[in-house]
Formats: C-alpha cells, structure tokens, sequence
C-alpha cells in the first residue's frame, strides 16, 4: 500500500483551494507518490474552515491555525494566508519539524526571507514555495534548450507580468496595498517573472528599477466616501544584468486595463529565439537563425507526451494542461522531495532570492540609481 503523509493547509481562498484541489489529484496523476491525507484545514473563520473541510474531504476544521502544529498526523503545512502572515506561520511550523508549502511572495523583505530559510534549512525540512508556473513542462523545455546552447549566446530577455485586477481605483483598500506586505504589483505578481528569469538564465546580478503608483488613493471600504493612500506600486519596471552577461527589461502591471494574464518572456540568442505567453501556456515558439528566408519564422511547439510530466494528465498532444495540472505537477514534486529526502525547487532558499531582487528594486527606484545584489 501506498505511505501516506498528513497534509493541512492554512486559508481557504483562492490558493487554499488550489493546494486542495492538487493534494486530491496527486494520487491518480502520480501513482507513485506520497498519498496527501487531508488531515486538516485552518481559516480566520472558523465556519469558512468547517465549509472547505466539506467541500475538499479534510477530516477537521480550525479557526486557529496554531492547533495544526500539535497534531502528529500532520507532517505537511501549507501556508496561502497574505504574505505578512507567512513569517509567523512559517518559522512554528519549522519549529514544530514540518515540512512546509508556502505561497509567495515568501515575506515582506528580504531580511525576514533569510530568516525563514535559515531556519528550514538548521531543521533539515523541506520547502517548497509557490511558483508553480515554472513547473510548465514548456517551461523545462525552454530552460533545457537555453542550458543546450540551441539559442547560441543569449544576449536579451524581456518579461513581463500584467494583469488588470486592480485596475479599477474604486477597489477598496485591503491586505493586497498595505506596505507591511511588501511592495504592491512587483511583490505580487512581478515576483513570478522575476522567478521565471531566474530559472530560465540564472541569477540576476544589478537592477535599476521604477516603481509607480496609478492608483493613489482607494476607498476604506466598498461604497465609502473615505479613502485611504496608496503607498505601494502599481506598476514596476526594471532593467536587469544577469551574471550571465546579458541584460534584459521585466515588468509588473496589477493595473493593466483588460489584461487578465500576461506572463509572457522573449530570450533572444546569437542562434535563435524562444517566445512564450502564460494566456496559449501549452506552446512555445521557437526560431532558428540560419533557416531559408522563403519560409524563415518562428515554429510552434506544441506541448505533449514528449514533455514529461505531460503525459500523466492526457497521453495525446493537443489536448492541453491548465492551471490546477500545474499545482498539481509542483505538490507532486515536493511530495516527491519529502520521500526522498532530495532538493526541491522552488525552495525557501530561492525564494529569498527572488525577494533580494525585489527588494533590490524597491531600493533602486528610491534612490534613482542602480543596485548590485
């Protein structure tokens, strides 16, 4: 019979039902995996809790996510609350010698990052963290044909992430403006393309940013008169060097009007180019230099059983992956991680990776110069 490993998960929101929905889909796309047993599950209320326990199949529900720690049938947490909340969950779980899932942005800095890694890695657990968007199959093959030299020497990139969720400046102030989460859009959403450049080219030596509030005021609350200031960015822009050598432009956008998900990156190379976007995820686009210019252009590769793990969703090319395949495909991997007591990546030690750059930018676009991490 298959092990079976206890698994909680602290908020019932939009991640919290992802993490549900990949732990129940584990067993049946990976059959050599951990078993997640849904032990339990932990919310600010503890009706909204008691309400996915039914809707997911966990054995019990909590207001108080603090219980979770003391139930030895629980050997995972995974951690989808707002990013001020992260740190605190994140060192008890530690502490109390889970493994631990959390969501990104890791922490509000850079500093309380370190500490979190420090602390996973002197209690020898695994992490993991929420950048299931590189577990693409698309995406390995993308970074195996950089690493290959098919694109010869990459001399650019150029990314982005836009999305228009808080394009509407009626949108009442919440946790998502509030400085103590760290930055606003590059924190959010910028953090994945900034996660994606790194997978894909390595790490990100200097940056020189522009950090830029649209949306300057909000109202307190749905309908009110009263608004409150907006201290974080809408919109960042920055200007990279890796430690590759190359240079490249990334930007985040949560006020992008009519944008729903624009994750998209370009990496051109001395031999060729490859074009991605998050919104046709199971293509990538491909040219190679040299071909006759009569039929000259970017081919398209279209995701299928060639590109494991593909093929443990659907066996035929075509038929295509969606967003909860991919949290799927990341629990599977740290599960797999847990077993075998190997590294897993995202771990907390990129995460604060990705949090120096972040925090790297905020720096820049302060002080109007660029920034060596």
């Amino acid at each position: 019979m298959r092990r079976e490993i206890g698994v909680a998960v602290i908020g019932t929101g939009f991640m919290g039902k992802a993490h549900a929905l990949a732990y129940r889909a584990v067993p049946n796309a990976f059959p050599n995996s951990l078993k997640p047993r849904l032990v339990a599950v932990a919310d600010v209320s503890e009706a909204g809790a008691r309400q996915a326990a039914e809707q997911y199949g966990f054995e019990r529900a909590t207001g108080n996510w603090k219980t979770l720690l003391d139930d030895p049938n629980v050997h995972v947490v995974s951690i989808t609350t707002p990013c001020s909340l992260h740190r605190e969950m994140a060192l008890a779980a530690i502490a109390a010698g889970k493994h631990v899932h959390c969501e990104k942005p890791i922490a509000p800095s850079a500093s309380e990052a370190l500490e979190m890694m420090k602390a996973a890695e002197a209690a020898n657990v695994i992490t993991q963290v929420g950048y299931n968007y590189i577990k693409n199959p698309i995406l390995k093959l993308t970074r195996e044909m950089i690493a290959s030299g098919e694109l010869g020497e990459v001399t650019s990139f150029r990314g982005v992430h836009a999305e228009d969720y808080m394009a509407d400046p009626e949108i009442p102030y919440s946790w998502r403006v509030d400085p103590q989460n760290g930055a606003g859009a590059l924190a959010e959403i910028g953090n994945h393309i900034v996660g994606m450049a790194r997978f894909l080219l390595g790490p990100i030596a200097q940056v020189n940013a522009q950090l830029e509030t649209v949306n300057k005021t909000r109202p307190v609350a749905p309908g009110s008169v009263e608004r409150r200031e907006v201290k974080v960015d809408d919109i960042a822009r920055l200007i990279v060097q890796f430690e590759r050598g190359c240079s490249g432009s990334i930007e985040a956008n949560w006020a992008a009007t009519g944008r729903k998900m624009q994750l998209e990156f370009e990496v051109y190379g001395t031999k060729g180019a490859l074009l991605f976007s998050q919104e046709r995820f199971n293509e990538l686009k491909y040219f190679k230099a040299g071909a006759d210019l009569r039929t000259a252009g970017f081919a398209r590769i279209e995701a299928g059983p060639a590109h494991p793990p593909y093929d443990n969703f659907t066996v035929a090319g075509g038929h295509q992956l969606g967003f909860n395949d991919l949290k799927t495909i990341e629990m599977a991997e740290f599960l797999a991680a847990i077993e075998h007591r190997s590294p897993t990546f995202p771990d907390f030690r990129e995460a604060w990776e990705i949090q120096r750059v972040v925090d790297a930018a905020i720096r820049s676009s302060a002080e109007g110069q660029r920034i060596p991490l």
